[in-house]
């Protein structure tokens, strides 16, 4: 498994606290794979920019689609534009990929994340992979959980990420970009409340 199913697997716990939004999710599954490439050494960064590395297979369909996707040679992504680009309806693809894994099913407590239908992980060594690195507080898949608003609950402090700094530049990107989409979202509520409020009259 990677780091990325990890996410979306823990982000499917049906915790009413634990709400969270497909588009920050999709950006943070991005970042996950971009974590998971460089721990791999098929990418590199160069400052923001991310540069090819080996090139191997990742015993992942979506890990290897990723990896097959990124600039080979310059001008190299950047790595803000990777998230926005990779990241476009990647938690959809993520559920699609793990409900025909049989790692999630249609059940009645479940979490809807996109749509009506509630789905629910199913008990599995994926599963028990991803609550084992939950409950250790792994800090690249806690800071991850926590930029989409999930917290671990054990501890407030940040992950302490010193001596990993290319995930550390990944993270604080991923942060900026899920920053970024609720500043959207917010601007999009505030213009359709005053646009109601136009027709509505005084």
């Amino acid at each position: 498994m990677t780091t990325a199913k990890d996410l979306f697997i823990i982000a499917m716990d049906p915790q009413p606290d634990r709400s969270v939004g497909q588009g920050d999710l999709s950006l943070a599954l991005a970042g996950a794979e971009l974590i998971d490439l460089i721990e791999a050494e098929a990418v590199a960064l160069d400052g923001d920019s991310i540069v090819p590395g080996q090139q191997s297979a990742l015993d992942d369909r979506l890990l290897d689609e990723a990896a097959a996707v990124l600039a080979q040679q310059a001008p190299y992504e950047q790595v803000e534009d990777w998230l926005w680009r990779r990241g476009r309806d990647l938690a959809a693809a993520y559920q699609a990929a793990l409900e025909a894994d049989g790692q999630l099913a249609r059940g009645r407590s479940g979490r809807s994340l996109f749509g009506a239908e509630r789905l629910e992980v199913v008990d599995s060594p994926a599963r028990r992979q991803a609550l084992s690195r939950w409950e250790a507080e792994e800090p690249v898949l806690a800071a991850l959980a926590a930029a989409v608003g999930i917290m671990s609950g054990a501890s407030e402090e940040e992950p302490n990420l010193d001596e990993n700094e290319a995930a550390t530049t990944v993270l604080a990107v991923v942060n900026d970009a899920v920053m970024e989409l609720e500043a959207v979202r917010q601007r999009r509520s505030i213009e359709k409340a005053a646009f109601a409020n136009v027709w509505r009259g005084p």
